[in-house]
């Protein structure tokens, strides 16, 4: 199995001749960004979506249109779909304790939770020049984002081939009562919603345990609220709980082993 980023937390996993693409997004609000080939994505079997958030499932319409179809998201981001005038024929509404067949990849849906901004982050946001500077900006991305409302439904996915797993946390949050998987092959963390977060990663670290782990949705997507962030603490934390287990900071649209 191999992975490939393209940027926020839109993923590309490959097994043999089949593929799924997870969480696309066509960067509308930074087009300096990666962007997924849309013939690169007519070539999955299936889209998962993690949750209905505006960096996860607004652009869904723009590969629907296209027919990369189906695409697997929950009840409730199929009605945000329906109000915002997008196709649902293609959409299958899946929840928490599934199982998905698709060609070589079985994958489990496990309840997760999204990740909750801290006082830091919020106030460094508000206070930051380049929020005031482009104010216009600001607001628009914000009532896009209030569009996008979630209702207990984001999804942490463990994705198998027989071989290798992968674990995708479309957020970094867990749920209290959820027993995840541990031991996968590797951990897709979302890097990204909490000042000082090489310290939050550490309980997903050890709530986990994977073999590697790859940070996800640390660029600046959505300009002038977000930032690329500075990684620099991320490997050495890896290494410091999991001494064994590599850590990755992926380049957009390259691919990577699992």
């Amino acid at each position: 199995m191999r992975i490939k980023w393209y940027g926020t937390a839109s993923l590309l996993l490959e097994s043999g001749e089949d593929r799924i693409l997870i969480d696309p997004y066509l960067k509308n609000f930074n087009q300096d960004l990666y962007r997924i080939p849309m013939e690169e994505a007519k070539s999955v079997r299936a889209i998962l979506i993690t949750h209905p958030h505006l960096d996860h499932f607004s652009d869904i319409g723009a590969f629907t249109e296209d027919s990369v179809i189906p695409v697997f998201v929950s009840q409730n981001g199929i009605e945000h779909a329906a109000r915002l005038g997008i196709d649902t024929d293609g959409m299958i509404a899946y929840s928490v304790n599934e199982e998905i067949r698709l060609g070589n990849f079985t994958i489990h849906t496990y309840r997760s939770r999204h990740c909750v901004f801290d006082a830091a982050t919020v106030l460094r946001v508000f206070f930051s020049p380049r929020t005031w500077l482009h104010a216009p900006a600001a607001v628009k991305l914000l009532k896009q984002a209030s569009k996008y409302k979630l209702h207990d439904d984001i999804f942490a996915l463990h994705i198998s081939d027989g071989e290798k797993s992968v674990v995708v946390l479309g957020s970094a949050g867990m749920d209290e009562d959820t027993v995840y998987p541990q031991g996968a092959d590797l951990l897709v963390f979302p890097h990204q919603g909490r000042s000082r977060m090489h310290k939050y990663l550490v309980k997903f670290l050890e709530a986990f345990r994977p073999n590697a782990v790859m940070a996800d949705h640390f660029d600046d997507a959505f300009p002038p609220l977000t930032h690329r962030e500075n990684l620099k603490h991320f490997v050495p934390t890896v290494k410091k709980i999991l001494p064994d287990a590599a850590a990755i900071v992926p380049q957009e649209g390259e691919w990577y082993d699992i």
